[in-house]
């Protein structure tokens, strides 16, 4: 069974830190990279970054370029995603979703990150909420 896990979400007042991690099973780690998205109360999902198992510059949304960080344990099967300097406007739903390598490779050389219809495997998210 297909199965990606998001964890670690919680309440943080702003200027915090929090560390996400998504753990995938049930396919070949590798041939997928991983995408983070959010949504906001009211708002479309957004993507905000990925990264391929072997991506040395992932990709960063401007609204978290600069704060956030994500990193992959391959030996883990997980991604991170470190946010820092958290604001009020972080406060989301974030998920994790699995995109197959060989797309992730054309988005990677285009220096974008490709809507969610790419993604095929997701998570069902995890809840942050950052506090004024």
């Amino acid at each position: 069974e297909v199965q990606l896990v998001e964890s670690g979400g919680g309440l943080v007042q702003a200027g915090g830190s929090l560390r996400l991690s998504c753990t995938a099973s049930g396919f070949i780690f590798d041939d997928y990279a991983i995408g983070w998205f959010r949504q906001a109360p009211g708002q479309e999902r957004e993507g905000i970054s990925c990264i391929g198992s072997k991506d040395s510059s992932p990709y960063y949304a401007d609204s978290v370029k600069g704060r956030f960080t994500v990193s992959c344990d391959n030996a883990k099967n997980t991604v991170y995603l470190q946010m820092d300097n958290l604001e009020p406007e972080d406060t989301a739903i974030y998920y994790c979703a699995a995109e197959l390598s060989t797309i992730h490779e054309t988005a990677q050389a285009l220096r974008v990150m490709f809507p969610e219809r790419e993604y095929y495997y997701w998570g069902r998210g995890t809840r942050v909420i950052v506090s004024s």
